[in-house]
């Protein structure tokens, strides 16, 4: 069990790393240059409508004010109205998040999967072609900028050789299944429509390779380096001495361990998969948060921007203490310092 102090710690965490977030995206909103309410009246409204409309928006009254009236509608779960959709920023973030969610989990098991593969072979072949090739193949992962190698994969798999579909959750003259839990992929199962699911697989895989190949390179060197530090140890010496098959030293003994460290970089991971899902949702028309705010930046929509950013902190942060709870509960010496 994890004690009271472990709990209250990470709650105060999480309040000041929202507080911080909201404090700073709302006064960045206000003194980016630009006027939301000309950009909602139209640049030819008279100087009487604009007044109006930002009277309307509370935008003519102190920034302190403005921010107070923003904190006390935060409590009561009111992220604002959108200035570009006139509609609850609440409401259009709670449909758009279960596209991102989805796009999110596949790329993070992508990353985690095929970087815990690719780690392992790196590390057993040390210094062997298949090790050199990981590096490679990671070095490229790192360095390739997510909106590039979007683009070329849409020209590769959707132009060159059709693959893929370029765009969408699913195929135009399917519908949407019944909406559980607002991914498609769970809720075609739930229903039973497998036409559904195997189109929302089709559809997601580009876009979710593109979004996971960045960070299963950095799982990939993770797991590598830290299998290399575990199979030097003393314990695994023993083991090898007393003719245990390497197949049980690696996956039973090593690979338990050397996860560890691995842990933690997955929950920065799932952190970087929410800021680039803006990058790979514009390039393939995803329909998610990411595609939502890139909209609202190009109109100036200040609160469907600082909802944006408080969810994808509230998320992020959620994650990151779930990771440590996670690795406090498989680190019995971490959990005997928490108590």
């Amino acid at each position: 069990m994890f004690s009271l102090r472990f709990v209250m710690r990470n709650m105060l965490h999480l309040f000041i790393v929202f507080l911080g977030v909201s404090v700073f995206t709302f006064f960045i909103s206000h003194v980016i240059p630009g006027d939301p309410a000309r950009m909602l009246v139209g640049p030819h409204a008279s100087q009487e409508a604009l007044e109006a409309t930002r009277a309307q928006l509370g935008l003519n009254k102190p920034i302190i004010v403005q921010y107070e009236k923003y904190i006390v509608d935060l409590v009561h779960g009111d992220l604002g109205t959108s200035i570009r959709t006139q509609r609850p920023v609440a409401s259009e973030l709670a449909k758009c998040f279960p596209a991102t969610l989805e796009l999110t989990m596949v790329s993070m098991i992508m990353a985690i999967v095929f970087g815990i593969i690719l780690g392992v072979a790196a590390a057993v072949n040390r210094n062997k072609w298949i090790d050199h090739a990981s590096r490679v193949f990671s070095l490229i992962g790192v360095s390739t900028p997510l909106f590039w190698s979007g683009v070329i994969a849409l020209i590769v798999f959707y132009k060159v050789i059709p693959i893929f579909p370029a765009s969408g959750r699913i195929d135009t003259f399917l519908s949407p299944p019944h909406e559980v839990t607002g991914l498609y992929i769970f809720d075609g199962l739930i229903a039973g429509n497998f036409a559904v699911v195997i189109s929302a697989i089709h559809h997601i895989i580009l876009p979710a390779v593109c979004l996971a190949y960045v960070q299963l390179a950095i799982v990939a060197r993770q797991v590598r380096s830290s299998m290399i530090d575990v199979l030097e140890q003393d314990y695994i010496r023993t083991a090898k001495s007393c003719g245990i098959s390497q197949k049980t030293i690696i996956y039973k003994y090593a690979l338990k361990n050397a996860l560890l460290p691995t842990i933690t970089v997955t929950g920065l991971t799932v952190g970087e998969l929410l800021g680039g899902a803006i990058i790979t949702e514009t390039i393939f028309a995803w329909p998610g948060m990411g595609k939502y705010v890139r909209d609202s930046i190009a109109f100036l929509d200040f609160p469907a921007i600082m909802g944006f950013t408080l969810v994808v902190s509230l998320s992020y942060v959620l994650i990151n203490m779930a990771v440590d709870v996670l690795y406090s509960f498989l680190n019995p010496q971490i959990r005997e310092v928490e108590k």
